[in-house]
């Protein structure tokens, strides 16, 4: 059997002042999954992300992507994340946010421009090369996020709210490349607050809150178990019986 494209183990997160944002959570996303997690503000989906990433420390349990322990470079190169904020250099323009991206990930210059030259064609990006993040549009940050994301060719694609705030055009078009992408082998980890979006995409769906797993399945699945004839009434279900 194939090692698990996440396995993650008792993980516990609780920040300084006592907050408890994980609470023992053990998650098992398999390699080639389109996996969405969906939960209320504050209940520990970017948390679980941060860990996965290695961006903050965590308080106890374990985490490995693909088999590797999630603080190794090695698990770092597996991922890649298209975060829910903007958090695009000021000072770069699209070429050179791509070929910085790639450098970080120890890819070759020659590698790194023949990439991001695909990345610009796929997200049609081609036009703005020259221009620096601040000057783009709201939809071509996105664009840019998601390019960045994939610039290293990762195993692993988290996307964060990766359509928030753009329009419905973008949001099919993301949409579209995101299906190819996963059914070229990619696994996909999804958290959105579009319930049509998770259900539209995704093979598989958490609820999360509280930092603790309430449900997991199919979404046929999840609205037969809740008696629910819509994904969203099965949220608020869901998420009455934690309160």
């Amino acid at each position: 059997m194939p090692e698990p494209a996440l396995q993650i183990t008792q993980l516990t997160k609780r920040y300084d002042g006592g907050f408890l944002a994980l609470d023992g959570l053990d998650l098992t996303i398999p390699d080639g999954a389109f996996f969405g997690l969906l939960g209320p503000n504050g209940a520990g989906k970017t948390t679980l992300i941060s860990a996965v990433c290695n961006l903050i420390r965590v308080t106890g349990g374990e985490l490995r992507v693909f088999g590797e322990d999630h603080r190794t470079w090695e698990a770092r190169r597996l991922i890649g994340l298209a975060e829910q904020d903007v958090n695009l250099d000021r000072f770069l323009d699209v070429q050179e946010t791509l070929l910085f991206h790639g450098g970080y990930y120890g890819m070759s210059r020659a590698d790194a421009r023949r990439r991001a030259k695909e990345m610009m064609d796929v997200f049609d990006l081609r036009a703005k090369a020259g221009v620096r993040a601040p000057m783009l549009s709201g939809g071509m940050r996105r664009r840019l996020l998601l390019a960045r994301a994939l610039m290293h060719e990762p195993r692993l694609v988290i996307l964060d709210e990766p359509t928030a705030g753009v329009d419905f055009e973008l949001r099919v078009e993301l949409w579209r490349y995101i299906r190819r992408l996963h059914e070229g082998g990619t696994t996909i980890l999804l958290t959105t607050h579009y319930l049509e979006e998770a259900e539209e995409l995704c093979e598989e769906i958490a609820l999360i809150r509280g930092g603790q797993l309430l449900a997991r399945d199919s979404a046929d699945n999840l609205r037969s178990a809740f008696d629910a004839d819509t994904l969203a009434e099965v949220y608020v279900k869901a998420m009455a019986q934690a309160a």
